[in-house]
């Protein structure tokens, strides 16, 4: 006997037999075990899912010789005959090579005839978008008042293109595809009855390759069953596939968290050994990067479907949430870009070093300078500043004439602000910034100034206000305020044990607001106002006098 693929010996032949789709598996038994039949049904889903499988059986179950139920015997001639493909009653019709409208036409000319052997007269039609809009409109009045004796299954991946006309006149079922889950626990059931030996890395890989489509998998474990003798590796599934191990990527993200450019470079030249394709490459690494963020968000909700669950966590702890962000949004905008590059690799090489050069560098460190083991992706909370009894003059910047007011205080200021704590808030009040920049610095604690050193910190929720170019702006603006060059060191923590100027001014308004409403409820003339007409004093309208 001829070998038969694994997609076709292994297609569900009855409802119980199928891999997800439970929604749609539920709406169809439930319609036929209680003869709650349509006329027309349409299902749509990328490829592989099961589409004209589910349709096939929907058909065994309405022409089954035991009856109409959701559990066809299969043993019977009918049954059998449908598995087959060569059941009278069953008219199977690719749209795809069938497009004219005479086609159709020469097709439903038969529909108004009962059926020869069968209980219904079966009409699959796959790719039902691809018909002519003069065929739709010869299908459309079919469909509209169909024989009793006729039911109509339309497969379709691109359901968008079908006419609402013909959307309306059908119950659409929508499948979605397969998870990792249910493909390798497939294939597992698969290669048991088989007699097939694999490794769960091996079965993984196959999963992922599929993307979803329960077809495309079983084609590719007959591809790996061929490569791998019978035996499937890992190592050997991913040569068949042309994919380089995943442990490349968890290096590369780990030299980014690093900041090592010269490392970075070097695991990318060893993955060219591999010769692999890089926009696949970019696309991994900016899905491992979307588990990151999750794991960040909610650990628990990652689960180990790709067995790197432990390493996803370990890099949680190196990169920060809004270096993640930024290499999502580079990787993104770069794996679009990638076609354009002259060579692949160097492509790649260009988005990774992008993520490197716009990550906000930290304090006294240059871009792609490899950190030092143990040092943590931020800074962690400054200390207060150390009483000092000397503070030395600086040079006045350039630019600045003799006898202005930072030059005149900068020493007897700079010594005040790291002995007396001067708020933060009266700082900025003497700064000149506007717009975004003073909205980041209101947002921060002032922790003093060490040396040439100004200590920030800003709670997380407030990071999207942090950028390099702002950074620069407000240093710029404190070296013009102390009269020296001074470095800003911005700490990132969950949550701030001091008040923000932001949020004093937020707490200060509240507490000026409820005075206000207070000082209206409590007012005799209101209130004899209020007993004598029965008025109410709508309190969204007070505003405390400023």
């Amino acid at each position: 006997m001829s070998y038969q693929v694994l997609a076709r010996k292994w297609r569900p032949r009855n409802f119980s037999e199928l891999v997800g789709q439970e929604h749609v598996q539920r709406a169809l038994v439930n319609a036929l075990d209680n003869d709650r039949l349509h006329h027309a049904y349409l299902f749509t889903g990328t490829r592989g899912v099961g589409k004209t499988t589910i349709a096939r059986i929907f058909a065994k179950s309405l022409n089954c010789e035991a009856g109409v139920s959701s559990s066809p015997c299969g043993q019977c001639a009918a049954c059998q005959e449908i598995s087959e493909g060569r059941f009278v009653d069953l008219v199977e019709v690719d749209a795809a090579s069938r497009t004219k409208v005479e086609d159709t036409r020469e097709l439903l000319e038969n529909v108004q005839y009962a059926p020869t052997r069968g209980r219904y007269k079966v009409y699959l039609i796959d790719e039902v978008h691809m018909l002519s809009g003069h065929s739709f409109n010869a299908l459309l009045k079919t469909l509209e008042e169909p024989p009793p004796h006729v039911k109509f299954l339309l497969a379709t991946t691109d359901p968008q293109r079908l006419p609402v006309t013909v959307l309306s006149r059908c119950l659409q079922f929508n499948l979605k595809s397969l998870t990792m889950a249910q493909i390798t626990g497939q294939l597992e059931t698969i290669l048991g009855q088989e007699g097939i030996q694999a490794d769960a890395g091996a079965l993984r890989e196959l999963a992922l390759a599929a993307s979803g489509s329960m077809r495309d998998a079983l084609s590719l474990l007959d591809q790996a069953i061929a490569f791998c003798a019978g035996n499937l590796v890992e190592t050997e599934v991913r040569s068949m596939l042309g994919t380089i191990d995943r442990d490349v990527i968890y290096r590369l993200l780990d030299a980014l968290a690093a900041n090592d450019a010269a490392r970075l470079l070097a695991e990318i030249a060893t993955a060219d050994d591999f010769a692999p394709d890089y926009a696949a490459l970019l696309g991994e690494t900016v899905s491992l990067l979307q588990r990151v963020a999750v794991a960040q968000t909610l650990p628990d909700a990652i689960d180990d479907n790709c067995g790197d669950r432990q390493a996803v966590l370990e890099l949680v702890d190196k990169l920060s949430p809004e270096d993640v962000q930024l290499y999502y949004q580079i990787g993104l905008i770069g794996r679009r870009d990638l076609s354009l590059s002259p060579e692949p690799r160097g492509g790649f090489e260009m988005v990774m070093l992008r993520m490197l050069a716009f990550r906000p560098a930290e304090a006294g460190q240059a871009v792609g300078k490899p950190r030092q083991a143990g040092t943590p992706a931020r800074p962690a909370a400054a200390k207060p500043p150390a009483k000092q009894s000397k503070a030395n003059p600086a040079n006045p910047p350039a630019g600045h004439s003799p006898g202005t007011q930072p030059k005149v205080s900068a020493t007897s200021q700079a010594t005040r602000v790291e002995t007396e704590s001067v708020e933060w808030s009266t700082i900025i009040g003497r700064l000149n910034l506007t717009g975004m920049v003073r909205e980041m610095a209101l947002n921060c604690v002032f922790h003093g100034l060490e040396g040439d050193i100004v200590r920030l910190s800003m709670e997380q929720v407030h990071a999207h206000l942090h950028s390099p170019t702002r950074m620069k702006q407000m240093e710029a603006a404190l070296c013009e305020h102390f009269g020296r060059t001074v470095t800003v060191n911005l700490a990132r923590e969950r949550q701030l044990e001091k008040e923000t100027p932001a949020r004093r001014q937020s707490r200060e308004q509240q507490e000026r607001q409820q005075s206000a409403v207070a000082a209206i409820a409590g007012d005799v003339n209101i209130k004899a106002i209020q007993e004598t007409f029965g008025a109410t004093v709508n309190e969204e309208s007070i505003r405390p006098k400023d």
